[in-house]
């Protein structure tokens, strides 16, 4: 939220018909006044200014748009492509004089620059008195700007358009595409407040598009750039996190994994409201070790929410079900949420969006991402991946939710690096290691960092069976476990200290 401003009253404003967008604006657009929305084509302009107007519509007022770049029937078929009709809106649309369709009298095929700027304040003026809308939307500057030619005329002309506007007691919104010079900044200066839309084209997946306020007179608005995705039934703002503002008091009980061994390792278990980070190579068990922690989390009559980024929701399911966890009926009682993730396809802002979803309305209180590596593929670069979950951790912990994350890193056994660095994010880490033993690769488990409280610094050897986790002792006879070839010190036979077939 901008700092200095104060937050106008729920009566001083009118929806913008796109509940995000409302969050960012702090109760939507300030009443009788102009807003300029910018951005290049595509970006999702008219879907916008068309969802202001509906809900206009919706709650019994007069809406007008008036378009001069688009044709009524593109406007309808627009709106068409989104499940809506535009009952209740009159469309204006300013159309060229007939003596542009005349050979004889034809002096240019661009309508701008033949239609003078009187005529054309006139016609707007005079649907304005027909019809006296309390929301009107403006399409677009780029032909007034045109008709203008002299940055003057154009500032005087958008002077007067507010002015009379304003007398009206219309909220205004003035769309533009951004065909002007970047340094022509004439509508920032008089529109009480400007919203700038961008898309983004990544090298692969679907495009990118995220929506910043610039700028809103006498009225708190939330800085900086939010998601926002374009689909079927309009725009969908994902306002930016914000975890500051979602605190809520919970008892910090430790909870318990279910397995003593693991939960011996902890120091007693995790508590509730903490991180947990879960690090080690591909296949070595990360994914079925959260879901110890789900299973006993729905055990305790606790919701739980799993985001799968790697692995497809029907293999995990029957992996999971050959350990005896059972996924599905878990999920059909509505006990656990599970969602697969498209790195590709889903904006961080989007899955922000859907996390939050799964705490404030479903009211999971424990909550897996799997993994942190798909989860960085939806970030432009690593230091806003850390921001985000920086942002996304401190949400969670704020509610009382108990975080468990994971990565996969590069390699097998002997030196292995992570593909960023998340440790410092995290309350707990848990490290998981492939060794050769006996010319067989077993695995080890060992807690390296836990913030709230005292914790085991052994290394426990562990098996997955039909059972589920088994833990043994603690590898008190061997050193460079965790390199992946072990050497034993001890004096017994090293079988005793290792698992058996």
């Amino acid at each position: 939220m901008s700092s200095g401003e104060t937050a106008v009253t729920l009566s001083e404003t009118v929806g913008s018909g796109i509940e995000g967008l409302d969050n960012v604006l702090v109760g939507g657009y300030r009443r009788n006044r102009l807003y300029l929305v910018e951005g290049q084509p595509g970006t999702g302009k008219t879907t916008l200014a068309l969802q202001f107007l509906i809900d206009g519509a919706r709650n019994g007022e007069k809406c007008l748009y008036i378009t001069l770049a688009e044709t009524e029937d593109e406007l309808r078929t627009g709106a068409a492509s989104h499940g809506w009709d535009l009952d209740g809106i009159d469309v204006f649309e300013l159309l060229p004089p007939e003596s542009l369709l005349d050979e004889k009298q034809q002096q240019s095929l661009l309508y701008s620059s033949d239609l003078e700027l009187g005529e054309t304040t006139r016609s707007i003026i005079e649907a304005i008195e027909r019809t006296k809308p309390l929301r009107v939307v403006f399409d677009s500057l780029s032909e007034i700007r045109l008709l203008a030619q002299s940055s003057l005329r154009y500032r005087r002309q958008l002077l007067a358009l507010k002015h009379y506007f304003s007398r009206h007691g219309a909220s205004v919104l003035f769309l533009d595409d951004l065909t002007a010079d970047p340094s022509e900044r004439t509508a920032h200066s008089i529109a009480h407040g400007v919203l700038q839309l961008e898309e983004v084209a990544p090298e692969y997946g679907a495009e990118r598009r995220r929506l910043r306020v610039v700028k809103c007179r006498g009225q708190a608005f939330r800085g900086g750039f939010h998601d926002v995705v374009l689909a079927h039934g309009g725009l969908r703002v994902f306002p930016r996190l914000v975890a500051a503002e979602h605190h809520r008091n919970f008892g910090r009980d430790q909870l318990q994994s279910g397995i003593v061994e693991l939960d011996a390792l902890l120091g007693g278990g995790l508590e509730r409201g903490s991180s947990a980070l879960i690090l080690g190579p591909s296949g070595i068990g990360k994914s079925l070790l959260t879901l110890q922690f789900l299973k006993q989390a729905v055990s305790r009559g606790e919701r739980a929410a799993m985001f799968a980024f790697d692995e497809d929701i029907g293999l995990l399911t029957a992996r999971a079900a050959h350990l005896g966890i059972d996924l599905k009926a878990m999920r059909d009682s509505g006990a656990l949420m599970l969602v697969q993730v498209d790195a590709a396809e889903l904006s961080p802002g989007e899955f922000a969006h859907t996390v939050r979803t799964c705490i404030e309305k479903h009211h999971a209180l424990t909550v897996v991402i799997d993994s942190l590596n798909g989860y960085h593929m939806a970030m432009p670069d690593e230091r806003f991946l850390l921001l985000h979950m920086h942002e996304l951790l401190m949400y969670l912990n704020r509610r009382g939710v108990s975080t468990f994350l994971t990565v996969a890193q590069h390699g097998v056994v002997g030196d292995m690096r992570s593909p960023f660095d998340v440790t410092y994010l995290s309350d707990a880490v848990l490290l998981l290691r492939y060794f050769e033993s006996r010319g067989r690769m077993l695995r080890a488990l060992s807690v390296i960092k836990k913030r709230t409280g005292s914790h085991e610094d052994t290394i426990r050897e562990f098996r997955i069976t039909e059972s589920g986790f088994q833990l043994g002792s603690p590898l008190t006879e061997f050193e460079g476990v965790m390199s992946g070839v072990p050497i034993y010190t001890g004096t017994s036979d090293p079988r005793t200290h290792l698992s058996n077939e």
